[in-house]
């Protein structure tokens, strides 16, 4: 597959050759089908067009350096990601919403991401581009959150602190979303919190749950261990608790989005868990 037999790790540059041929493929077939679909109601517009093929990669530099906030969507249509710039061109923790570049990092970037660029774009599907991405970043940042609602909650209505936490078992690190310890540093109660959003994660996240409590029984045989789980399907909750029936999960309760909701659930975990306060 490698063109380069005696370099053993893949570049950017790679990936894309690799891919070529399919990706230009399926944008002929995508091209075509989009006129069918919608023929009727197409219609040609004016509008401004960005064309790179003008641009020396120092005149993109330029343009980088004096507007950083570009550099999303112009890797969006490089089709290349801060984990490609990272591994390629060994700058590290860039942030790619948000980022201030130096002129040697702008000049760097530029030259890497110019031969992937397309030789113009409209400049509406440019900023739509990175409309939709940004919506995607905030949506998961905000599903992110939940998470820190849940802990929260653990610890404002429990007479314990519950913290993230890792512990041993079998040669194996195992993490815990909260853990709350005594004195010695043995856990006493533990909190797995899942977010399961499709059907068909189902069976997988509910086998980790589980996995994850039998080795922690183990290792501490005295704990409680319990799961707040996201899943958006109200009528399949019976059918998630039969699956997680067992003797290494002592508690099973289901929260939605809301503060309120992440409380109540909370609140009959902590219950069980005999540690909430009175």
């Amino acid at each position: 597959m490698n063109s380069q037999p005696e370099r053993e790790y893949a570049t950017q540059a790679d990936y894309a050759e690799w891919v070529r041929e399919s990706t230009e493929e399926r944008s002929g077939e995508i091209v075509a089908a989009l006129r069918k679909a919608f023929q009727g109601v197409i219609r040609k517009e004016e509008f401004e067009v960005i064309v790179f093929s003008e641009l020396t990669a120092s005149e993109l530099a330029d343009r980088l350096l004096s507007f950083p906030l570009i550099l999303k969507p112009l890797l969006l249509a490089s089709n290349i990601a801060a984990r490609a710039i990272e591994r390629d061109l060994g700058i590290r923790n860039l942030n790619t919403y948000d980022c201030r570049l130096s002129k040697e990092q702008s000049l760097s970037i530029s030259g890497y991401i110019k031969p992937f660029l397309p030789d113009s774009l409209p400049l509406p599907t440019l900023a739509e581009l990175d409309r939709v991405m940004f919506a995607d970043k905030e949506i998961r940042k905000t599903k992110g959150r939940w998470e820190g609602t849940v802990i929260w909650a653990l610890n404002s209505y429990s007479t314990l602190i519950f913290k993230k936490s890792k512990f041993q078992h079998n040669g194996q690190t195992f993490e815990l979303d909260a853990a709350a310890k005594d004195a010695l540093g043995n856990i006493l109660h533990a909190v797995d919190v899942k977010r399961i959003e499709a059907r068909r994660d189902i069976h997988k996240r509910t086998d980790e749950i589980v996995n994850k409590g039998s080795h922690l029984k183990a290792a501490y045989p005295k704990v409680s261990f319990g799961a707040v789980i996201y899943y958006p399907f109200i009528s399949e909750h019976g059918n998630v608790r039969d699956r997680l029936q067992s003797p290494y999960v002592d508690s099973v309760v289901f929260a939605g989005a809301s503060k309120d909701s992440v409380v109540t659930a909370v609140k009959l975990l902590l219950g069980k868990f005999k540690c909430l306060k009175s």
